[in-house]
This record gives C-alpha cells, sequence and structure tokens, in this order.
C-alpha cells in the first residue's frame, strides 16, 4: 500500500475504535457488563490499528514527515479511549467503574493541514535572551583629559595675549624691555542629559532580565547623547559648547603647494596649521566611510599605500592615532591636541533609578526607570583644534 492508502485504513480503524469505545461506555454506564465477543473484536482492531501505524511510521521515516498528507502525533480520540486505564478497567468487568477521558478541543491542540486533516501543532522555539539592536561604538569622550567637579559651573582663566619685547640690554643701567601678557575668564556650564522609559511591575518582575536590558539601554541613549554634545553641542542654554563647534576652521597654510590635493593631503596641512598655532596633533577623528577612502587609496600598480589588509594595527596617520567615529559628518574631520585643548568634568556619572513614584504609576503597577547624567565641557584652547571638509582641493 502507499501512504495514501494506509493513511486510509488507520482513519478507519481509528474511527472503528471510537465508535466501539463510545458503546462500551455506554453500556458501562447502564451496568453492562462488556461481552466477550466484543472485547475480541477490539482486542483485534487494535492490533490492526497498531500494525497500520507501524506502516505510516515507517513510511515517514523513510520519505519524512508529511508522508501520507500530515499525519497527526496526536493519537486519534478513540484511541486514546480504548489505551485509558477506566477503559482498561471496564474491559477487566469491573462494573460501575467511571470512564472519563479529558481531551484537548481540536482547535487548540491541532492545525488544520493542507487536506483538512488535523496535525499536531508544530511549537516554535524560543531561544534564551532578547536580540537587541546594534549599539555605535563611543570614542570621542576617551580623546579628552577627564576630571570631576562638584560645582554646577567649571570657571577657567586663560591666556588671552601675550607680547614678548625679550631683548639685549643695550647698556649697563639702560631700561630692559618689558613684556606683556593678557588673561581673561572663562565659564563651561554644567548640563544635564536625562530619558526615561516606562515598563509595568508585572513584566519586570516576569522578566528581570528585561530590567537590566533597560538600565543598559539608557545607559547607552546617555552616551549616544553625549558624544554628539561633546563635539557639536551649540552652547546655547543647557547644552554643550562642543568641540567641533569651536574648533578652527581649515586654512592651507601658506608657503606649501600641493598637485592635485587628495584627502591625505588635507589631513596634512591640518596637522601643520595646528603646529603652527603650536599646539601639535594628536589625532583624527573621521567617519568610517571617509577612513575607508584613505585606507583603500593605491599606487599607479594597485598596491595599498597606506596599509596593509594584513596589517591590524590600530589605524594611524603618520603616527597619530585615527579614531573612526559614526558621529562624525562624512565628508568632514576635525584634528587636534585633544588632551591638551579639552577636557571633561563629570558632575553626576551615569546612572539609572527607578521609581513607581510618579504620576499614576502607584495605581497603575507602572515603573518609571530614568537615566540620568550630568557633565561640563571646557575647551581651553579652540585653535589647538582644526575642523573641515576632505573634499578635495585643485592644486599646482
Amino acid at each position: 500500500m502507499d501512504a495514501a492508502e494506509i493513511k486510509a485504513g488507520l482513519d478507519k480503524i481509528n474511527d472503528q475504535v471510537r465508535e466501539q469505545g463510545e458503546r462500551a461506555l455506554a453500556e458501562a454506564k447502564k451496568g453492562v457488563e462488556m461481552a466477550s465477543g466484543q472485547k475480541e473484536r477490539i482486542d483485534e482492531m487494535l492490533v490492526k490499528q497498531g500494525e497500520l501505524q507501524a506502516q505510516m511510521d515507517a513510511m515517514e521515516k523513510k520519505y519524512g514527515p508529511g508522508a501520507a498528507g500530515g499525519r497527526s502525533e496526536q493519537k486519534s480520540i478513540g484511541r486514546q479511549f480504548v489505551e485509558s486505564e477506566q477503559f482498561k478497567a471496564i474491559a477487566a468487568g469491573q462494573r460501575g467503574a467511571p470512564a472519563n477521558l479529558s481531551v484537548k478541543a481540536i482547535t487548540s491542540a491541532t492545525t488544520a493541514n493542507t487536506d483538512g486533516n488535523g496535525g499536531v501543532t508544530v511549537f516554535s522555539q524560543r531561544l534564551a535572551g532578547i536580540q537587541m539592536l546594534p549599539d555605535r561604538p563611543m570614542t570621542i569622550r576617551d580623546l579628552l583629559a577627564p576630571g570631576t567637579t562638584n560645582s554646577n559651573q567649571i570657571e577657567y582663566i586663560k591666556e588671552t595675549g601675550f607680547t614678548n619685547n625679550a631683548a639685549i640690554q643695550a647698556t649697563e643701567g639702560a631700561p630692559k624691555a618689558e613684556s606683556t601678557m593678557q588673561f581673561g575668564a572663562a565659564t563651561a556650564n554644567v548640563v544635564t542629559i536625562a530619558h526615561f522609559m516606562k515598563a509595568s511591575k508585572q513584566i519586570l518582575d516576569d522578566s528581570p532580565q528585561l530590567e537590566s536590558i533597560i538600565d543598559n539601554r539608557l545607559r547607552y541613549g546617555l552616551e549616544y547623547a553625549e558624544e554628539q554634545e561633546i563635539l557639536f553641542g551649540s552652547g546655547a542654554s543647557g547644552h554643550l559648547n562642543g568641540v567641533y563647534t569651536q574648533a578652527t576652521p581649515y586654512v592651507a597654510p601658506a608657503g606649501v603647494t600641493v598637485a592635485n590635493q587628495n584627502y591625505v593631503d588635507t589631513l596634512r596641512l591640518a596637522m601643520l596649521q595646528a603646529a603652527l598655532a603650536l599646539f601639535p596633533v594628536t589625532g583624527f577623528v573621521l567617519n568610517p566611510t571617509d577612513w575607508a577612502q584613505v585606507e583603500l587609496t593605491k599606487d599607479a600598480e594597485g598596491r595599498y599605500i597606506f596599509v596593509s589588509p594584513a596589517n591590524s594595527a590600530q589605524p594611524s596617520l603618520w603616527g597619530r592615532t585615527v579614531v573612526e567615529s559614526l558621529a562624525m559628518t562624512v565628508g568632514q574631520f576635525l584634528t587636534g591636541a585633544f588632551k591638551q585643548g579639552a577636557q571633561i568634568f563629570d558632575r553626576e556619572q551615569a546612572n539609572v533609578l527607578l521609581s513607581s513614584e510618579d504620576g499614576n504609576n502607584f495605581t497603575t503597577n507602572m515603573v518609571t526607570i530614568r537615566g540620568e547624567e550630568r557633565l561640563a565641557l571646557a575647551v581651553y584652547r579652540p585653535e589647538s583644534f582644526i575642523k573641515g571638509a576632505l573634499a578635495a582641493a585643485s592644486g599646482g
């Protein structure tokens, strides 16, 4: 027999077994003992059912599940009945023995196959953990000098001018040259970066891992906003005055002529501009797209100029570290004496707090989870940073 014939025979015998089981149950309720002939017929049906089931199992083992159009791994109601302890008690001649069989509703225990037959629900496999969105690496803070404060404002004095009149004393007793210095006060306000989420108390109780995930996501959000502020903060109320915002625009230094100026030439000239301002460059900040453009530069023979694909060393140009940051706009660059020119002051390290005492949280079983940090950014010497566009300039 083929698979379809085996299945048809199995369905038929299942129906017959169910009918015999229902008849035996009805007679048992009336106190009528099962006739020996009926017991023999049921035994024969069960043997036949077992043989057909074995053939079906062999067929599916050879050709894979569903070879017979979607056989159910779930036993038929009739088979469950005759294999139950209650039915066995009736078959053994125990009068008055109750026969109850609890079977899940077809709609919840099975699913329809293409031919309309019921098949066992294929339960999905739940993997551990939660697949999170990717995080952007944060790199800018580490470039700057670290610091802390207990105040809401950083005030510092910086030199704004120096007139150097140092000279040889003409003769003994002659007036000596006088040099002058000018100073000015500058301030950097502490700003607050914060956000919050709400979650039900039940879900946090039922999924302890979720609280940790929310905590980490809130901290990541703070770091993301912080990096944007460190670079591009406008200096307006409540904002940092960013390094890129205050940096000196790139202007090609006089006295250097470059033919067919490209990305790398621009970066080297920016280094020179900072050096002429007496602030030796310690690194570059580039968008990953622009750094890839630099790394892919080849000579006339197709050889990479700046890096070898086999070299896993820290990205660098002329011994200065190159930091790739998605916060940097494509086509723009920032270079400078980072630790000398700017410093971060942490007033309150990033922290996450949880509270049910917010709005109607208490009566709605909600919890507010807040992430917050406070910091200030002092850019001591804006001229120590050079910013500009990487677009190649024509030269000659």
